[in-house]
């Protein structure tokens, strides 16, 4: 021992010991929360990408929402509600993108036929916007949907869906004279809605007037590619081959 150590007393040496043992104490607490501190970096680390993954996740999930791709899809009969909610979605995309290519799905039973003509005409104020408006239908339009389909730049029908045409109708009561007038409307209406369709197709008058007497005509997906109803038929089966590949 130095001559220095030999003349330190007891109560000396042991506070330098109880010194020393503080500060490793003090080490040993700073290194734990170092470490305590590193995990916890980790982890906020972690939830932050975890945050910005779902966060494109999300943003890839808003933009391929039909709203996002100016799709709309129209369910359920004609009427001036859905009308109303067809138009109001429409313009919004007119005013928020002009010129803008908008679809328009049809899955309906048809309806009113004025709201239905309301809608009509509103299509071609926007084709002649500039926007090119694509008509479509999944499962069915008949009635006035099948007029609505026709209201489009480009039109198609899915491989399983159906397009039904029918004479207007329309409830008639009252008078002799105001039926008869009802009944000279309904025709007018007839009129118009062949104006449409043999503008629109390969019909002739003739033909959908024998075809819709007294009965729904209704026309398959290959009919109407035929007909000229439509343009294209989508979601067309694949044909099996031979030659393609075997899945393992």
């Amino acid at each position: 021992m130095s001559e220095e150590s030999e003349k330190r007393t007891p109560e000396e040496i042991a506070a330098e010991i109880k010194k020393t043992k503080a500060e490793t104490s003090n080490t040993e607490a700073l290194a734990r929360k170092t470490i305590a501190e590193a995990e916890q970096a980790e982890l906020d680390l972690k939830i932050k990408v975890l945050e910005y993954d779902k966060a494109i996740e999300d943003h890839k999930k808003d933009k391929a929402r039909d709203k996002e791709n100016f799709v709309y899809r129209f369910s359920g009969e004609v009427s001036s509600s859905t009308v109303s909610g067809c138009m109001k979605q429409l313009t919004e995309w007119s005013r928020i993108e002009p010129g803008c290519d908008m679809e328009i799905i049809f899955a309906s039973p048809g309806g009113s036929i004025i709201d239905g003509f309301e809608l009509f005409d509103y299509i071609q104020h926007l084709r002649n916007k500039d926007h090119h408006i694509t008509t479509g239908t999944l499962g069915y339009a008949a009635s006035m949907a099948g007029i609505l389909l026709q209201a489009g730049d480009t039109r198609w029908v899915g491989q399983q869906a159906w397009v039904m045409i029918h004479r207007a109708a329309f409830g008639a009561w009252g008078k002799t004279y105001e039926i008869e007038d009802e009944v000279k409307f309904v025709k007018r209406m007839e009129e118009r809605i062949l104006d449409i369709f043999t503008s629109r197709s390969k019909l002739t008058r003739n033909k959908i007037k024998r075809n819709w007497e007294r009965k729904d005509w209704w026309i398959s997906s290959d009919e109407a590619q035929e007909l000229g109803l439509v343009d294209e038929i989508r979601a067309v089966m694949p044909e099996h081959s031979s030659n393609k590949k075997k899945r393992k």
